[in-house]
Parts: structure tokens; C-alpha cells; sequence
């Protein structure tokens, strides 16, 4: 077998192959003797009609089904022989093929490009690093939070209040009051001054009693466009919030002695939280600075079979989204993390990276020491191949991360907490 390979590209690859008879004569002597016992002939057996009979007769037919047949086996063979891996279905072409000539045909194939890597060097990458910092409103807000969930809710009788939730029925009417037949709304539950209860549905909220109707103006559909609806009271309920004191601490957490301790304790958990916040950001740029200096090329059949994945993935919870629309907005997202994909095989081939077992196991006991109720259930967890290789693959994420901030510059950004509250205030408006 003869076998010329071409690049047409990074990725696409052409592979002709040129079979002598003498190396398919006998391929082709079983494809006769199968065509024979499917072919039906007056005067004969399935199966035995002579060979001269069924080359005069059935010749064309017989040398369509070697090739159909025929292609495939001799296309793989001619890839083990490269030692090549397509990454999708090749494209067959320019077959040429007569009894007892040689049997010649062409294939266009996509494969994994070899990316090449930059020379790694100090300040090769510009990356920001943000550091939060968070201030006492912040405290105050997770406190409260944390009180909320232990709040005591209390049916009311004497009329809804700012803060409040009412149980109610949505009904939208028309612009003469009468209800629009499907388009009621029942037993929701909506907070008194919340969005969209605020401002003028605040005023008519205030003080309703269960069995009472008012009529709200309320956003509906993408377009947020104001509909009239009929509110119908069923109850009123209150939040009833326990008091902020050294009970409450108690309550919520035994180890601290006193309120002080407990706030003391909130804001170390708030500041690991925006270290992680910032962490994540900062992995996120690191990758994405090694994938501008890169900016490798992609077979497109790997970003199409990627991004199918990713929308039957969330199909799988909404089945009525529209897939086109959805490929468009995640398109993006699909050829960035398959470039970075391309990148991280690279690294990992030129470092000759690897998870040690030590390594693994070291991580699963780390876990475990610092959850320790949950030992045994981190334990069975990591019994399943599924689990125990997204860790090795989240370890092998972080072996790339700690090589690669070897070579960043990092400027680091601090970000008040409060301007981050004031965006999120902004983007409710």
C-alpha cells in the first residue's frame, strides 16, 4: 500500500492510497464469494454460481460493493501506519478502481494541530489580579443574611407592610378590566417594595388585608413590556427577625464567645471568599493572556462537535430554547476554552506534566482533613472513574496555572466591595 500524506493546513490533512491488485486480490475474491450468496440467478444455488457467471453479469455491481465495503478498512489501516488520529470523519474522494487494477482513492481529515509554544520567559504574560476589599456593610449585609434564615414567619392581619410577602393570585386583565382567559397567576409570592412591587405598586400594596384585589402594572415578557393585572390578597406573611445579640451568636455559632468574635468571624469568611472570587478571575486571565500570544488555529470540526455538546447539554434542562440562538451566544465561549484545550496539551507534552499517585492521594486527604465529618462520603465519592478523573484533571489545571504565573507580570488592582454594590445597584435599575 502506498500512502502520500499532505498538510493542507495546521490541521487538515490529505491522505492518498495506492493499492496494487496483488495486495487486494484476495479482498476482492471474498467480496465475490459474499456478493454470491446474496445474488438470485434461475438455475442456480445462492452461493453457487460460478465466478465467470456472476463477472460477466453482476461485474459493475460487484466492484461498487468492494469499494463501499473496502475504503473504510484500507483508510484505517493507512492511519496506523502514520500513526495518525482524525478528529472527525474523513471526506472520500477521486476513487478510482477496475477488476485486477489497482484500487486508488483520496481522504481529507482533520486532525489536533501541533501548537507551538512561545519561549517562556519572565513577564511573558500581563495579567491584573484583583484585591477585594471589603468593608463593614458588607459584614452587615452577610449577618443579616445569616438572620433571615432564622427568621420566624408570622401570618398578619393588619395589613401588608414595606418588607412584607403577600400570597397572592396574578389575573392580567385587558384595558377594560376583563381577565384574559389563560393568563392567570396563581399562589405567588411577592415581596412589598421589592421590584417590580416598588413605587407605585408599593403604595397600592401598603396595608392590603387577605381578600382584597388592587391592580398592578407589571413587566412581562423579553421586552418587559407593562401589562395590567388584578391582585387577589390570599394571606400576608412577616418575617419576624431574632434579635442581633449574644443569643443569636450562640445560636448560629457555638465557637464564638460574642458578637464582636462573630463579626471578626464573618469577615474572614468574606475575605476567602473574594480571595477565591479573585483567584478564579485571575486563572481566567492568565489562560486567556496565553491564548491571545498563542492564538492557535482549530480544526472547525472540533468547535462544532464541542459546542453541540455544550447545547444538548442545556437542552437537557430547557427543552423549548432556541438551539440556533444558543450556538450563537455560546460560539464564543466553545472556540475560547477549545483553544485553551490546544494550549494545555501542548504545555502539558513539553513539561512532561503528570498527577503522581502521592499527588492524588495527598489531595483526596487534604479533603478530607479539612472536612473530617465527611470522610467516608469523600471516600466513596472518589471510588467513582468519573470523580477521580475531573480531580485528576482539576490537579493537572492547577500543575499549568502555578507553570504559567512563573512567566506573568501581575499587576494587582484593588476593587472597594462597595463599588462592586453600587454596580450590582446600577444593573437592577
Amino acid at each position: 500500500m502506498d500512502i502520500k500524506l499532505k498538510e493542507i493546513n495546521s490541521y487538515g490533512r490529505e491522505v492518498m492510497i495506492d493499492l496494487p491488485w496483488n495486495e487486494i486480490e484476495q479482498d476482492f475474491d471474498k467480496a465475490v464469494r459474499k456478493f454470491s450468496k446474496r445474488v438470485k440467478l434461475p438455475g442456480f444455488r445462492p452461493g453457487k454460481i460460478p465466478r465467470k457467471v456472476l463477472m460477466n453479469q453482476f461485474k459493475p455491481s460487484i466492484e461498487a460493493d468492494f469499494i463501499e465495503n473496502s475504503v473504510n478498512n484500507y483508510y484505517l489501516k493507512a492511519l496506523k501506519e502514520k500513526e495518525i488520529v482524525p478528529v472527525n470523519m474523513g471526506s472520500v474522494s477521486d476513487v478510482s478502481f477496475n477488476h485486477g487494477e489497482h484500487f486508488k482513492f483520496k481522504v481529507t481529515f482533520e486532525v489536533e494541530p501541533q501548537i507551538k509554544l512561545p519561549r517562556m520567559k519572565r513577564n511573558l504574560l500581563k495579567v491584573e489580579k484583583t484585591k477585594y476589599v471589603c468593608d463593614d456593610e458588607d459584614i452587615d449585609l452577610a449577618i443579616e443574611e445569616v438572620r433571615n434564615g432564622h427568621a420566624e414567619v408570622k401570618t398578619v392581619e393588619d395589613g401588608a407592610q414595606a418588607g412584607d410577602f403577600v400570597v397572592c393570585d396574578l389575573q392580567e386583565v385587558d384595558n377594560t378590566g376583563i381577565p384574559i382567559i389563560g393568563k392567570k397567576l396563581e399562589t405567588r409570592y411577592i415581596k412589598v417594595g421589592q421590584p417590580p412591587f416598588d413605587n407605585e405598586n408599593e403604595k397600592k400594596l401598603l396595608g392590603v388585608k387577605p381578600n382584597d384585589s388592587v391592580k398592578v402594572m407589571v413587566p412581562i415578557g423579553e421586552n418587559n413590556n407593562l401589562s395590567n393585572f388584578e391582585l387577589s390578597v390570599k394571606n400576608v406573611e412577616r418575617q419576624i427577625l431574632p434579635e442581633l445579640n449574644d443569643d443569636f451568636v450562640k445560636l448560629v455559632d457555638p465557637k464564638s464567645k460574642n458578637l464582636l468574635e462573630y463579626r471578626e468571624k464573618v469577615k474572614e469568611n468574606l475575605d476567602k471568599a473574594y480571595d477565591n472570587r479573585s483567584d478564579e478571575a485571575f486563572n481566567q486571565n492568565l489562560c486567556d493572556s496565553m491564548i491571545e500570544k498563542i492564538n492557535p488555529e482549530f480544526p472547525p470540526s472540533m468547535a462544532e462537535s464541542y459546542l453541540k455538546h455544550i447545547i444538548e447539554d442545556i437542552s437537557k434542562n430547557n427543552s423549548e430554547m432556541d438551539q440556533d440562538k444558543a450556538k450563537e451566544i455560546y460560539k464564543p465561549m466553545a472556540e475560547r476554552n477549545l483553544k485553551w484545550y490546544l494550549i494545555r496539551n501542548a504545555i502539558i507534552k513539553s513539561q512532561s506534566f503528570e498527577i503522581s499517585k502521592e499527588d492524588f492521594l495527598k489531595e483526596i486527604e487534604d479533603r478530607k482533613n479539612i472536612n473530617p465529618d465527611h470522610a467516608k462520603d469523600i471516600d466513596n465519592y472518589f471510588k467513582k472513574p468519573s470523580n477521580r478523573s475531573r480531580l485528576n484533571d482539576d490537579l493537572m489545571e492547577k500543575k499549568i496555572l502555578a507553570y504559567l504565573t512563573e512567566f506573568a507580570k501581575i499587576k494587582e488592582v484593588k476593587l472597594a466591595t462597595k463599588d462592586l454594590r453600587k454596580q450590582s445597584e446600577v444593573k437592577t435599575t
